[in-house]
């Protein structure tokens, strides 16, 4: 899974590069170790806030915060941090030999969405998949186009759709991940 910073798009639609925020990196590492993924990449070409993720990541894996509450350890250690998606593809084609599929988040919808019951078959054959996830207001078209798959949307019962990505990456991992019974 990839938490990307660029590039993503402001309200205005224009593409840029968004901050790192601590909370995003604790609650999305706390999800993905609950719904047993392997590894959460945090995306971003900004030095200083590849700098920030390391500092926090390094408190609570191997300073005070470790020994302080070793439950938020284990879920902050899955954090990986790189510069470009690319980088992260390369990341895990090394270690498993083979380039994973994309899979891109989005708010809005895309005539190429796949539904969440369909993915979870897909991953259902063992191979290497890459959830992407994005700041701000979302992935820019251009990265969105790339992709291998886009998944639905996430939509509750209201007009309303502008959750946090905390939020959204909660409830996506849950309907692909989740026990089914």
């Amino acid at each position: 899974m990839a938490l990307v910073h660029y590039p993503v798009v402001n309200k205005n639609g224009d593409v840029i590069t968004s901050a790192v925020t601590n909370l995003d990196l604790h609650d999305i590492a706390r999800a993905a170790k609950t719904y047993g993924i392997k590894l959460f990449y945090v995306v971003t070409p900004i030095v200083d806030q590849k700098t920030l993720v390391e500092k926090i990541v390094s408190h609570w894996t191997e300073g005070l915060g470790a020994r302080y509450n070793p439950k938020r350890r284990e879920a902050l250690e899955l954090i990986r941090i790189e510069e470009t998606l690319e980088k992260v593809v390369d990341d895990i084609r090394k270690s498993c030999g083979v380039s994973p599929k994309t899979v891109v988040t989005s708010a809005k919808n895309d005539f190429r969405s796949i539904s969440y019951g369909k993915f979870r078959e897909i991953l259902k054959n063992g191979k290497p998949y890459l959830l992407v996830l994005g700041t701000a207001w979302g992935l820019s078209d251009g990265f969105i186009a790339g992709a291998d798959y886009v998944l639905e949307p996430v939509k509750g019962p209201a007009d309303y759709n502008h959750l946090s990505v905390r939020s959204a990456t909660a409830i996506i991992l849950d309907r692909l991940m989740a026990n089914e019974n």
